[in-house]
């Protein structure tokens, strides 16, 4: 089988890649630069080329524009990114007859329902990258035939800037810790969820999938967690609320995810989220001990 995987020098691009795959699969890497193959997603001629010579059997498609609030600022840009260039890689793989596993996101949801979103609720964004996240599981899901789009939320691995990493290293440069106690989610592993991506592209059917590690937390709980998974118990934590925080982008306020598919699927639900931060503080005292 062989496996196109784009952003691959991403966070979740190279957690995929690093991350064993079946024995049968044959990778190839893409991203805009510095990757095993360069590819502009949002260059028509450059889709083509790439996907008509590697003919892949999945294409699992990780490349996305994905600061949030930036995204306020240049909106076309994101759309050019996240709705154009997974709608040209989807009418691509769609015509080489490969499947296409789309990355999307919590934010399409808008945090009022109170309790964790399923795989049917309706979507509502409320930031410019959230639609432009939206538009392109709507391109993906009417243009490649056989597709999984895959939501996650506040992803975090070794690879690239996250929350996590950035709470180490603000605690070891003796900075106040100052974070938003009144939004919610569903931390995730990008470890976790590379493996989960490859259980289903191997196994489940085809159709939407939330992937989140289980349960849910505030990033003052997420701050605190990772900071006492590095024994960095006596760092002190300040709650505030997001309107001491002010950000040009809205967020969803309570946007934890849960999985209908997945069960029903046979795969298995991801460990707690508190076990995988524990995780990721390991790897990461290791390589900055």
């Amino acid at each position: 089988m062989k496996v196109l995987v784009t952003g691959a020098n991403g966070m979740l691009g190279k957690a995929i890649c690093l991350q064993t795959a079946p024995a049968d699969v044959e990778l190839h890497a893409a991203d805009i630069v510095g990757a095993q193959i360069d590819l502009d997603i949002t260059c028509p001629t450059a889709v083509r080329e790439v996907i008509h010579s590697i003919a892949p059997d999945v294409i699992i498609h990780c490349a996305a524009y994905t600061q949030v609030d930036r995204a306020e600022e240049e909106p076309d840009v994101a759309y050019r990114v996240n709705a154009l260039g997974s709608e040209l890689v989807a009418l691509t793989a769609d015509r080489v007859a490969a499947a296409m596993c789309y990355i999307s996101t919590d934010f399409v949801f808008d945090g009022a329902k109170r309790a964790a979103y399923h795989e049917y609720d309706e979507p509502n964004p409320l930031s410019a990258y959230a639609r432009t996240k939206l538009a392109g599981e709507l391109a993906v899901a009417r243009h490649c035939r056989r597709h999984w789009i895959v939501r996650t939320a506040w992803l975090y691995g070794e690879h690239g800037r996250n929350f996590p990493a950035t709470i180490l290293r603000a605690a070891r440069e003796g900075r106040q810790l100052r974070v938003v106690a009144d939004q919610t989610g569903s931390p995730t592993y990008a470890r976790d969820l590379a493996r989960a991506i490859w259980r289903l592209i191997a196994h489940a059917g085809y159709g939407t999938y939330h992937i989140v590690n289980l349960g849910s937390a505030s990033w003052y709980e997420l701050a605190r967690r990772t900071l006492d998974a590095a024994g960095l118990y006596d760092v002190p934590v300040q709650p505030i609320p997001s309107s001491d925080w002010p950000s040009p982008a809205r967020r969803p306020a309570y946007s934890p995810l849960s999985s209908l598919r997945g069960p029903a699927e046979g795969l298995p639900p991801l460990r707690p989220w508190q076990d995988a931060v524990s995780e990721f503080v390991s790897h990461v005292r290791k390589e900055q001990p």
